[in-house]
């Protein structure tokens, strides 16, 4: 494989401090000439590189201010079954979520369908708001059946509920069939994510399995499209 250009590797340079919090989003850059020094490049490779940057959308320029990092988008990976907290550890930003609802109800035909129950059993529908600072990220909402967890709590539900599956329960979680649909939102979840109504976002639809099979979750998630990219990759057989 050919060497990459010099310009390239000072932008991946840039961007592993940047993935590492060296470079934090909202700070500025050290400034063009500091670069050039840094980097021991020429003044034209380094614009090169911040360029590249820039064009990403990994760096913004600001007229007669400096070059800062932009805040960036999670890339939600699809076949990594992973909480809410584990997408967003690389960035070392403080996570909370605001629950709104926690009670007990009755299914309905589809939901006990999609949870493999029946209608006489109960589930717990928790509806929460996720964020990343002050940032309202996604909007959660969450059926689990009752009797696979009789001890679930408003509190865990402040939390991690992986964290909870796996460690106070013990259980083993396996995988997650998703549907992504783009939608406008209502107006309820507008005004929960701080949005205009008709700035298209993202719903995934989610079942979640524990390793024997048990569907130990159903949930819809509403994502800001600011805020999140899905990336898939897909193979030729």
């Amino acid at each position: 494989m050919a060497k990459l250009p010099r310009y390239r590797q000072i932008a991946d340079i840039i961007r592993t401090k940047i993935d590492t919090g060296e470079c934090k989003v909202g700070e500025a850059l050290p400034t063009e000439a500091e670069l050039v020094e840094e980097f021991a490049a020429s003044r034209v490779t380094v614009r090169q590189a911040l360029k590249l940057l820039i064009e990403n959308g990994e760096l913004e320029s600001v007229q007669g201010s400096g070059t800062y990092v932009k805040e960036k988008k999670v890339n939600y990976d699809i076949y990594q079954q992973s909480s809410f907290d584990e997408k967003w550890a690389h960035l070392n930003l403080a996570t909370h979520s605001d629950v709104l609802t926690f009670e007990v109800m009755k299914p309905s035909l589809a939901l006990a369908d999609n949870l493999n129950i029946t209608e006489q059993d109960r589930v717990y529908y928790v509806k929460r708001v996720r964020y990343i600072e002050n940032n309202p990220i996604t909007v959660e909402e969450t059926w689990m059946p009752l009797a696979l967890f009789p001890d679930l709590t408003y509190e865990v539900m402040r939390k991690s509920k992986y964290e909870y599956i796996e460690k106070q329960k013990g259980l083993v979680i396996d995988r997650s069939e998703q549907e992504i649909i783009p939608i406008l939102p209502s107006i309820d979840i507008a005004t929960l994510l701080g949005i205009d109504p008709n700035q298209p976002i993202i719903e995934k639809r989610t079942r979640s399995f524990l390793q024997d099979n048990t569907v130990f979750e159903y949930s819809i998630n509403y994502f800001k499209t600011t805020d999140y990219k899905f990336t898939l990759i897909s193979k030729r057989h």
